[in-house]
Formats: structure tokens, C-alpha cells, sequence
């Protein structure tokens, strides 16, 4: 797995973050979410950059001409809640990728107070020789991420190769993705 950062450099990017992270702000909640749909456009855009292409002839109206379009398909994968606006935002540049869903929740056991992530249900298309895009908007311990791409890959086999991406990140997440 390759960490890319993409905040250490300047860019519009950043300032859709700082305003889904702003308590002035992110009440706003058409704003929040069109704000995760944006960030999910550009994570796309830059993800797309690392991809395999293949040389592919189209016919034009004049001639017809070579274009360079990805090798593979594409399975964009969210973990329901939060997470569809991201999702619709890879969507929007990924407009010819299937879909998987996760259906999780927190569950809290009152006695010792702590917190579960229990996933309720999962939809995948077969993965093999795809590029899975895990998206999710929050990695915070990287547990319920973990959890969710194991099922995923029970459900629908190896994919070719696997991006994650995040809004927002913990180091603790980061490291827990990177070590599982």
C-alpha cells in the first residue's frame, strides 16, 4: 500500500476539509456533504494518476484516433453512512465503476462502555482483476476499515490492486491500515 498525503501540498483541496472540520461551518449540511463530494472528486482524480492504462482506437468524427483509458475495471467501495457523498464523488469521475456497500453501525456495550463496529450487510460485485477503491470518510483507529476489506474480499474474491482513501485520518489509523 502506497501513502499519498495529499494535503502536504497546496491546493484547493484543502479547503474543503477545513470547512467539513470548521464548527461554523460544517452544521451546514448540504454544504458538509457537497464538501465530501468534492474531496472524493479530486482523491478520484489523483488515484486515477496511478492506474494502469491500455491503448484503446475510437472512431471520431474526422478519424479515428488512439486514447489511453484504464486497464481495468473499477469497484468503488463505502462504508454506508457518512460516506455516500464521498462515494458519489469518485462516482462522478468513475462513472463506469460497480458499486459495494457496507452496512455498518456502532454498537455500544453499556456495561463496559465500549464501542463495536458491527456490519449489518455487505454487497459486492466479483473483485477479481479490479481496482477496489475503499472510501471512507473517517479513519480513526482503522479497525472497522480493516474488518470491512476482509469481508469484502470473502464476499468477492482478490481484487488486482487496492486503494484507500480517507477525508480525514488518524496517524493510529493509518498505522493499523498499513501493519493488517
Amino acid at each position: 500500500m502506497a501513502l499519498q498525503i495529499l494535503d502536504r501540498q497546496n491546493s484547493l483541496l484543502s479547503v474543503f476539509p477545513s470547512e467539513i472540520r470548521d464548527i461554523n461551518i460544517q452544521n451546514d449540511r448540504m454544504r458538509f456533504r457537497r464538501n465530501l463530494e468534492r474531496v472524493g472528486e479530486i482523491m478520484a482524480y489523483e488515484i486515477s494518476k496511478t492506474f494502469s492504462y491500455t491503448t484503446q482506437t475510437i472512431e471520431t468524427p474526422i478519424n479515428p484516433i488512439d486514447v489511453h483509458l484504464p486497464g481495468q475495471g473499477i469497484v468503488i467501495a463505502t462504508i454506508l453512512r457518512a460516506g455516500l457523498p464521498f462515494h458519489q464523488g469518485f462516482l462522478n469521475y468513475f462513472d463506469q465503476a460497480e458499486n459495494a456497500f457496507i452496512s455498518a453501525r456502532r454498537a455500544y456495550n453499556r456495561s463496559e462502555e465500549e464501542m463495536e463496529v458491527r456490519f449489518d450487510s455487505i454487497y459486492t460485485p466479483r473483485l477479481e482483476g479490479k481496482a477496489l477503491l475503499l472510501v471512507d470518510t473517517m479513519l480513526a483507529t482503522g479497525s472497522s476499515l480493516v474488518v470491512a476489506y476482509h469481508e469484502l474480499l470473502a464476499q468477492g474474491g482478490a481484487p488486482a490492486h487496492t486503494h484507500i482513501a480517507s477525508v480525514i485520518a488518524s496517524r493510529q489509523g493509518i498505522d493499523h491500515v498499513e501493519k493488517t
